[in-house]
């Protein structure tokens, strides 16, 4: 479940864009060194939302073969007290140039329900190329893992599009190139179980799969602020529903001015 909230999170860039336009010369101006994201996520079969489990991401700076990057972490664990029926214990990391935000290497090692698995990429831009534990790939200009594509939507200006418009981008997993958008619906208030925000809403394409239905069923809340931070994902899945929200932070780039009101 984790896997795919984590992707559901991450498909953003409109129509009038290009791969070739902003997505090879973004400049990070949302988040810093040293920010901690939580959020827990709920699930609902029988119409009672259960705390599941939780998902985190961290931000510091290291260099990687001499080159300055932001290393990304993101985990997703399940409540102890539900392993029995479902246990996740996911890791995702990307190591993302401080520049223009596109990722060197990609580290994916998950364990869900005794389904494991272990994926190790690295990205050559400058041959396009994505060379994985199963071999090499030819990927288009200016590809974007799952985490990394997240960091980059975060640098997006949504006052440029209008509700409707679509946001195309492409990521690279399991050996393969999905062409993925968001569909960007507006602002709105919305109130979480950290508190009331404004906020810029999405629904990202997603693949059908084992738990979620293909289409733009997803809704997604960021915070309405320079740091786009996630506040709320709400989406039926194939049996029940979930919803994430936000529940804790530290060392955010600036003030979470879209906060209203805590709850």
């Amino acid at each position: 479940m984790k896997k795919l909230l984590l992707c559901g999170l991450l498909i953003f860039v409109s129509t009038r864009l290009t791969a070739g336009d902003d997505f090879c010369s973004t400049r990070n101006n949302s988040f810093n060194a040293g920010e901690n994201i939580s959020l827990v996520v709920f699930y609902n079969a029988l119409g009672l939302y259960i705390n599941a489990g939780t998902a985190n991401f961290t931000v510091t700076t290291e260099r990687l073969n001499n080159r300055p990057v932001y290393h990304i972490v993101a985990t997703g664990v399940t409540n102890s007290k539900y392993d029995f029926i479902f246990k996740v214990r996911d890791r995702y990391e990307t190591f993302i140039d401080t520049n223009n935000l596109l990722p060197y290497k990609f580290i994916r090692n998950v364990d869900e329900g005794g389904y494991k698995k272990y994926e190790n990429i690295t990205f050559n831009h400058a041959a396009n190329t994505a060379l994985s534990t199963q071999g090499v790939y030819k990927v288009p200009p200016c590809i974007q893992d799952v985490i990394s594509s997240m960091y980059y939507a975060r640098n997006i200006n949504f006052n440029k599009y209008q509700p409707g418009d679509k946001i195309p981008f492409t990521i690279f997993l399991d050996n393969e190139v999905y062409n993925m958008y968001i569909r960007y619906q507006g602002k709105e208030t919305v109130k979480t179980r950290y508190g009331k925000f404004r906020a810029i809403v999405f629904k990202p394409l997603l693949v059908k799969g084992t738990l979620f239905e293909g289409g733009e069923k997803m809704t997604v809340y960021v915070s309405d602020d320079a740091n786009k931070v996630p506040l709320r994902i709400e989406s039926p899945l194939l049996v029940g529903s979930v919803k994430v929200d936000l529940m804790s932070y530290q060392n955010l780039r600036y003030p979470l001015t879209s906060l209203i009101s805590f709850r």
